[in-house]
């Protein structure tokens, strides 16, 4: 996998913060070393396609940016605002999401094998076909999530659930639930592939 490789791709419209757009373009003119863009506000920019591979987006901002297909693989996006983000189809596998806010994002097709997903808020959030696999769901909030037809598999959770998280189609297995966690075969079973009938998971 690739560390922020750059070739023949530029943002499509940059942030309005001068200082996120002085990252990004110092990144954008030198090969070997990844994004350094912790605390950046790059709210305004569309980084869809970029690959930003072990890139530093610790406590930054990228409140309603795009980032449809983009590349995130291994990349720090510790307490990052991703509020009203549009990560459509894009590629979090091993990323670090601990703490972040993803609320109203969405993530429709993301693939997020073995991501971090420790402390999210995900509330109002699309998973719509998102791979999660594999991960880390501790005290994941997704009241109000759309999760038609992803797939959960092998995930360590302990989420929380209300009745307008929509579970249609979602498929996955209940292995290394937590004290507290949702199970997920009770969730695909519930009327009008809502979360209505889901309950604790008590482990085993």
């Amino acid at each position: 996998m690739s560390f922020g490789t750059r070739k023949n791709w530029e943002p499509k419209t940059l942030p309005a913060d001068p200082e996120a757009t002085r990252q990004l373009q110092e990144w954008l003119a030198e090969e070997g070393y990844s994004l350094f863009g912790v605390e950046c506000d790059f709210q305004g920019a569309d980084l869809s396609g970029g690959d930003f591979s072990s890139s530093w987006f610790t406590q930054a901002v990228l409140a309603g940016v795009r980032l449809v297909g983009a590349i995130f693989y291994r990349a720090d996006l510790q307490s990052a605002d991703l509020t009203d983000a549009d990560l459509t189809g894009a590629d979090l596998v091993r990323a670090n999401l601990d703490g972040a806010v993803l609320r109203s994002a969405r993530l429709d097709g993301a693939n997020m094998i073995k991501a971090s997903l420790q402390g999210v808020d995900a509330s109002g959030a699309s998973f719509r076909g998102t791979q999660i696999m594999g991960a880390s769901l501790s005290g994941v909030d997704m009241r109000g999530a759309d999760l038609t037809d992803a797939v959960l598999f092998q995930n360590t959770f302990k989420i929380s659930v209300d009745d307008t998280t929509v579970v249609r189609g979602l498929t996955g297995s209940e292995r290394g639930g937590e004290p507290g966690g949702v199970r997920w075969g009770r969730l695909a079973n519930a009327p009008v592939g809502r979360a209505s009938d889901a309950v604790p998971w008590a482990g085993g």
